[in-house]
């Protein structure tokens, strides 16, 4: 079951990055940022749950980025990077 829960993480993160690359998705976009903030918590807590610490500490701080990021939108302001 684990990995059935690792491939959806991984499929969400991947979705919004094949979508900038395509051009069919903003990367300032909150579609964008929700994809990644669910697939990357997905995958904090399964690097959590196996003591993976290096792949959870790639998808942590890619969760916490993600949410800082949705954070600005929700204040009126747009993502770094975003010019």
């Amino acid at each position: 079951m684990d990995q059935v829960v690792q491939l959806v993480g991984a499929v969400l993160i991947l979705v919004a990055f094949a979508g900038v690359q395509f051009g069919r998705v903003d990367p300032a976009s909150r579609l964008y940022l929700w994809l990644n903030l669910v697939g990357s918590l997905v995958l904090t807590a399964l690097a959590w749950h196996d003591r993976q610490y290096g792949f959870l500490l790639l998808e942590g701080v890619w969760a916490l980025v993600s949410a800082w990021s949705l954070l600005q939108l929700a204040r009126g302001r747009p993502p770094a990077g975003a010019h």
